[in-house]
């Protein structure tokens, strides 16, 4: 689980887009790019993201 907290702080490193918890990926609420949690650790990598 992510931290609210955290989340709040969060931003896309794409487009800076604010971001959501969804499941097990924080997805970005402007272009939809999809970043993996991997072993609770948000991988906010342009690379490792879902389009």
């Amino acid at each position: 689980m992510i931290d609210k907290e955290l989340l709040e702080i969060l931003a896309c490193p794409a487009c800076h887009g604010d971001v959501e918890l969804r499941g097990e990926k924080i997805v970005c609420l402007k272009c939809g790019r999809k970043y993996p949690i991997k072993d609770g650790i948000p991988v906010m990598l342009v690379d490792e993201a879902e389009r």
